[in-house]
């Protein structure tokens, strides 16, 4: 079976021709529990979400700041296995038919195994992978393995990349550039900065894939200033802290759904 790189691909080219940028959530694996985990993606798509990445939790997440450490221990301390991820991957795709990527680091993948993670990944309907600590000098096996079942492989650039750097990721890369909008790790921020602005138009000069901003988006307005500039929103944290701060799973469903619709109407210029 072959991975779902063309929906994804199509989804954003979709955005664009509405005159729009994408939605992007992204919300653990097996948080606060593999079932609902898969609630939480399915509350976020129903919201407004283009896309979701989901995560797959790590004990050691270095991109990643301490409200999605936090539910990656939850995650983790309940057994999460990959094999939950992927059941979180096929059940929200057939549940919504949008597009779902897996955001990992690497060692999860290479002690898997390639060839195995990337089948399992497209047998469920996954759209590809996001691969935040993968070098792209030494991605040439996972890109052979994700080009033959159909996935997209994202690169994440930064704003300390060289020009030069940025050539040789975004050659390399397929479905969308993220594109982290400041350096450090995610969590929510007053303010996404000029930085992301920069990286974004220094980014496009080398390719022609979407530029999707993640680190730091929380609200409408923020989500409105960065879809001025960028192909795509990315919203982690926020979405993340809802359910972390709720009461009980229900209240934390409806607050990813309600943040989904806000941010939806902020990537629509309508904050």
């Amino acid at each position: 079976m072959s991975g779902n790189v063309q929906l994804l691909n199509d989804t954003l080219a979709a955005a664009r021709s509405e005159g729009r940028s994408a939605l992007i959530a992204y919300l653990p694996a097996g948080f606060p529990s593999v079932d609902g985990g898969i609630e939480a993606v399915k509350a976020a798509l129903d919201g407004g979400a283009d896309v979701v990445e989901v995560g797959l939790p790590h004990s050691d997440p270095v991109l990643d700041g301490p409200v999605i450490q936090t539910a990656d221990d939850i995650a983790l301390k309940g057994g999460v296995r990959i094999a939950d991820v992927m059941r979180t991957v096929r059940e929200a795709h057939a549940a919504t038919g949008k597009p779902i990527l897996v955001m990992t680091y690497w060692n999860p993948i290479d002690r898997y195994g390639v060839e195995r993670f990337t089948a399992e990944l497209a047998d469920a309907g996954g759209a590809g992978c996001i691969l935040p600590d993968l070098p792209v000098q030494e991605s040439a096996p996972w890109r052979e393995h994700a080009d033959k079942h159909g996935l997209a492989t994202v690169f994440v650039v930064a704003p300390s990349s060289k020009d030069a750097r940025l050539a040789e990721i975004t050659a390399a890369g397929s479905g969308f550039v993220y594109a982290a909008s400041l350096m450090g790790v995610t969590g929510t921020r007053e303010s996404v900065g000029a930085q992301a602005e920069d990286l974004v138009r220094r980014t496009r000069a080398t390719t022609d894939i979407p530029v999707c901003v993640g680190l730091g988006v929380s609200n409408a307005a923020q989500a409105a200033e960065v879809a001025g500039f960028a192909d795509g929103v990315i919203v982690g944290s926020a979405f993340v802290k809802r359910m972390l701060d709720a009461p009980d799973e229900t209240a934390g469903l409806e607050g990813v759904r309600a943040l989904a619709a806000d941010l939806a109407k902020g990537v629509r210029g309508k904050a």
